[in-house]
């Protein structure tokens, strides 16, 4: 089995390290300064106490017949478009695309060629620190790996891509509608970054009563119309429909305040600000809300 995360930054390294880990044939596809940083120091990542590498192959092309049984493209959302169109070509049969997203994954096939995409999204959070990959898993009862086919059907892969994730022991699951399952997500995370934008010390957010409860009132808002468009996934979304508007505002400052905050929320919101401003404007615009 041959694997290629298309993209090192947090995320695609994680998984180059998880999928290597189990005995994968992983291959890493990189530009730029981690480009250097990786084939001058390989892939480190930190493990517990120790600093350890993963003997991943770098690569800087994809070749026309440089062929792997998935290609993980793992870049921001903005560079989805870019990167599918250099891979069309390529003999490869399947891209898991872990990418937030409002745009319709037919969209993208039209840039990579229809039936190869498999649209998935990363449960995964940290940083890069001095080129040290210091990452984590998201804990299964808060975001799995989450993937699905295009129409709901049980493919073959699908049923290889689970195979995959259970022996990397990255939790997982299927849904039958990704493209739900992505309008959903962002419902969520939309608010929780925009949290950080609109406060003046945006690692203690949460001493701002005021942005949390603004933060809870959109995310209630956002679930409700979902809701009424029966497009909200995964099914315990509809508890934040009935959680009173103040306990939610208490439970999203510890949030914010606890390392799992600052992993998986305020790492990936402050370093990226542009991408999740893009995806704040795509998302109001695509569900028609007003802001």
């Amino acid at each position: 089995m041959k694997i290629l995360i298309y993209g090192a930054g947090v995320i695609g390294s994680l998984y180059a390290v998880q999928f290597f880990q189990a005995g994968y044939d992983t291959s890493i596809y990189a530009r730029g300064e981690r480009l250097k940083t990786l084939r001058n120091c390989g892939l480190q990542f930190q493990d517990k106490t120790t600093v350890k590498i993963a003997n991943v192959t770098v690569m800087d092309k994809v070749d026309l017949f440089d062929f792997f049984d998935y290609i993980f493209l793992t870049v921001r959302e903005e560079q989805a478009e870019t990167a599918l169109k250099e891979l069309r070509d390529n003999v490869s049969p399947t891209i898991v695309t872990m990418v937030n997203t409002t745009v319709p994954y037919s969209e993208w096939e039209k840039h990579c060629g229809q039936g190869r995409i498999l649209p998935a999204f990363p449960g995964a959070g940290g940083s890069i620190d001095d080129g040290v990959l210091n990452a984590t898993l998201t804990p299964r009862i808060i975001q799995p790996t989450t993937f699905g086919e295009i129409g709901g059907v049980n493919s073959e892969r699908q049923q290889k891509l689970s195979e995959i994730f259970k022996r990397s022991h990255i939790p997982y699951q299927i849904v039958p509608n990704m493209y739900f399952w992505q309008l959903s997500h962002l419902g969520l995370v939309v608010p929780l970054a925009d949290a950080y934008y609109l406060s003046q010390n945006p690692k203690q957010v949460y001493r701002d009563k005021k942005i949390m409860k603004t933060t809870a009132f959109m995310i209630k808002r956002n679930f409700r119309i979902l809701a009424r468009q029966n497009i909200l996934s995964p099914l315990k979304f509809y508890i934040f429909r009935y959680i009173p508007l103040g306990i939610m505002q208490r439970a999203l400052s510890l949030i914010y305040k606890s390392d799992f905050g600052n992993k998986f929320m305020y790492q990936h919101s402050i370093k990226a600000p542009e991408e999740m401003h893009r995806l704040h404007q795509d998302y109001y615009r695509a569900m028609q809300i007003d802001e």
